[in-house]
């Protein structure tokens, strides 16, 4: 088997835009993915964090369960399950690990392990399983990643993570770009 990756899921594996449909039928707002500036969406639908956790927990299971695929992840992760192990580490709760473990069956993707953290500091779970390659979508994530396991995390490019980054850090488009990097990658 060749590298092992480690995989973020929301906003990495499924559309970054896949909450947004939801957020706005729960608190009536018309946001877009350019609106949203920041990670922490309580900023953006300017409601208290109780009240956003709360509607949070209640609706996961139904967002996660229809968040549509990004573009290209299918064909880009159903090729490298061939020759890599695909581990994917993200911050959801270990009660939807079911949930999550149909959302890959219903849409064809491969796995090798499925970890859910309930935590966005995915550091010691990439270095449990010592990932030789990270792709994330969450800024400090990407660069807490990148400098605590010494590894290229691939940071999937999006409005709400335009902070400065780190040499190691690479900014990707989509999941062709990821592609195309990490076959550069691998001739190293």
């Amino acid at each position: 088997m060749g590298k092992r990756f480690g995989i973020d899921i929301d906003g990495t594996v499924t559309c970054p835009e896949a909450l947004l449909p939801y957020i706005n039928k729960g608190f009536g707002l018309n946001i877009t993915l350019e609106d949203v500036k920041q990670y922490d969406l309580t900023k953006v639908v300017n409601v208290p964090e109780e009240q956003f956790t709360n509607w949070f927990t209640e609706n996961e299971p139904i967002i996660y369960e229809g968040s549509p695929l990004a573009k290209g992840a299918e064909k880009v992760l159903n090729s490298w399950k061939k020759e890599h192990e695909l581990f994917f580490i993200s911050a959801r709760g270990a009660h939807l690990l079911e949930n999550t473990k149909n959302w890959f069956s219903k849409r064809g993707i491969t796995y090798h392990h499925i970890e859910l953290i309930g935590s966005h500091d995915k550091v010691a779970t990439a270095q449990r399983h010592q990932v030789d390659i990270f792709l994330e979508d969450k800024h400090d994530n990407a660069v807490m990643i990148h400098e605590e396991c010494n590894i290229p995390v691939l940071l999937f490019n999006t409005p709400y993570n335009q902070e400065p980054i780190p040499k190691g850090v690479i900014r990707v488009n989509d999941w062709f770009e990821a592609n195309a990097w990490v076959k550069k990658w691998l001739l190293e």
